[in-house]
């Protein structure tokens, strides 16, 4: 092992929320050190692998992924990182690369709604958080100046603001016109509130339209977390890639002493910290903690009452997909525009699940194309196939709230471990009547619409079977007490008073909103409370 490392505040993880933390953090004069498992990363290197890739619908596939900090692939074939240990499967896609997982989103900045905080109290489901959306909401905007976050002024009828959105909605695509003109005043379409740059700011260009924000943005029009750690190293923070870390080390009287992690030649190191943060996301947080167990504590650190790694939350998804009476033309402009907020909240909320709408103007061609070949078509009869079906088919799903569920977790593997001797994560995950109610819901809604576009060939996906939206919380919960939750209030480990976590994993419930904006609300406010300013 070589020296010890020391710095005033260790950052693990360099997702956009370690690496807005970290920066504000430097910017108040602390040294501060950010470990990232992953390599670095060019946006011009992924985006020539995107146009290279025969697979374009694989938003993973561009990313390099490696044996010693692996991430999950599941095409062409699943890599086998994750153990699912049923009944439902649970497949979520992130990345370990230096800037994480933000690279390949499509950088919606929704916030919560109010009733959001206070799911318990106000409809006797889920759990209460322990702040409130005014506590929040500076925080919020705090994030929304340093992404760039354009969104329409009818947004705050929902989420209530302050202050204006930093830039003004992106320019409404054809279609995103055409489908809230004829689902007005029924359903309100607004466009949606994004990371995407709908006027030049903060030196990178407006949105051109180039319609595959997901898994790249080819021209930084659209904040990730690969601008977030190149400005934390602006303002002072140093970075090490290829430091997966491993453990961390407590001295028996509630203070972390030191943190450990290999290097890609599988040198281990140590590094010593007057505060710890920890800024992995919801699965890789818990299997740090989960693999720093000792005699104290055999179960993991910050799991003296079993929350560890539980209520695993995300947001279950099922769609449909139809062909329009006119032509739409998907494809020109961002790939998810617009949604429908209505369903967001409401007293329904007391038996079933809320949600929202999301639009998808992603292009259809490679879809629809494949899709008439194996029919069998060729000639003019393909070519018309996929004229129309192109500029007709249009596609919607849910983005659904899911309650904490203990049951619901992420654990260490018994048996599967990667390159360098780690268990790898493992789930046990499954819907309750909650989220089959909503999905229920969802569906009359999906075909009102349908209806009111005059649609043909409707097809709705599998019954029972939903995907995920990538949205992982729960894992590390805020809650009142250490007995219920694994944080506080500020996202302070209850058991260590310098150790911190920033991730979405402290979110007590998912709500209906993309989760990352409001993880990084919570963690510039959890760089407040190490700086004693709460």
């Amino acid at each position: 092992m070589s020296d010890t490392i020391t710095t005033d505040v260790l950052v693990i993880g360099s997702g956009v929320v370690g690496a807005l933390t970290a920066r504000k953090l430097a910017l108040a004069g602390r040294q501060v050190l950010m470990l990232e498992a992953g390599p670095r990363i060019q946006r011009d290197d992924i985006v020539t692998n995107f146009r290279h890739s025969p697979r374009k619908d694989d938003f993973i596939a561009p990313y390099p992924n490696s044996k010693i900090a692996p991430f999950p692939d599941y095409k062409p074939e699943d890599n086998g990182y994750l153990d699912q240990a049923g009944p439902n499967p649970y497949k979520p896609e992130y990345i370990r690369v230096v800037g994480g997982t933000s690279w390949h989103w499509a950088a919606q900045a929704w916030r919560l709604v109010p009733n959001d905080f206070r799911l318990k109290s106000q409809y006797g489901v889920g759990r209460d958080w322990p702040i409130s959306y005014a506590d929040l909401e500076p925080y919020y905007y705090e994030a929304e100046l340093l992404w760039g976050v354009s969104g329409p002024a009818e947004m705050a009828k929902y989420s209530p603001r302050n202050e204006p959105f930093p830039l003004p909605p992106v320019t409404k695509s054809y279609l995103e016109q055409r489908v809230t003109e004829r689902l007005a005043p029924k359903y309100e379409l607004l466009t949606n509130t994004t990371g995407r740059n709908s006027l030049p700011y903060d030196g990178r260009p407006q949105c051109c339209g180039n319609n595959n924000c997901m898994p790249i943005c080819p021209i930084d029009a659209q904040y990730h977390g690969g601008i977030a750690a190149d400005a934390a190293e602006k303002a002072g923070v140093k970075l090490i890639p290829q430091a997966v870390v491993y453990k961390l080390e407590q001295d028996g009287h509630g203070k972390i002493t030191a943190a450990y992690y290999y290097d890609w030649n599988k040198v281990s190191r140590r590094v010593v910290a007057e505060v710890y943060v920890m800024a992995a996301n919801a699965i890789e947080t818990p299997k740090i903690l989960f693999l720093s167990a000792d005699a104290k504590n055999p179960h993991g650190l910050c799991n003296n009452y079993d929350q560890l790694g539980r209520n695993l939350m995300d947001h279950p998804s099922n769609s449909a997909t139809f062909y329009v009476d006119e032509p739409l033309w998907p494809g020109r402009g961002p790939m998810s525009p617009s949604s429908i907020q209505q369903m967001r909240d409401g007293d329904f909320r007391s038996e079933s699940a809320a949600f929202r709408i999301d639009f998808s103007n992603s292009s259809r061609v490679a879809g629809v194309t494949a899709n008439a070949i194996k029919e069998g078509l060729t000639g003019q009869a393909l070519e018309q196939a996929i004229r129309f079906r192109s500029s007709h088919e249009l596609s919607i799903k849910n983005v659904l709230e899911q309650l904490p569920d203990p049951n619901n977790r992420t654990m260490l593997s018994s048996h599967k471990k990667d390159a360098l001797g780690l268990p790898t994560p493992s789930f046990s995950y499954s819907y309750d009547e909650y989220v089959e109610k909503g999905m229920q819901h969802s569906l009359s809604i999906y075909a009102d619409i349908a209806k009111m576009l005059g649609a043909t060939d409707v097809r709705y996906s599998a019954p029972g079977v939903y995907s995920n939206n990538q949205h992982i919380t729960g894992t590390l919960a805020m809650g009142f007490d250490e007995k219920t939750s694994v944080t506080d209030h500020v996202g302070k480990a209850w058991e260590y008073d310098n150790l911190y976590m920033v991730s979405t994993g402290v979110m007590p419930t998912v709500a209906t909103a993309n989760s990352t904006l409001t993880a990084c609300a919570l963690g510039l406010r959890t760089a407040d409370a190490i700086l004693g300013k709460i």
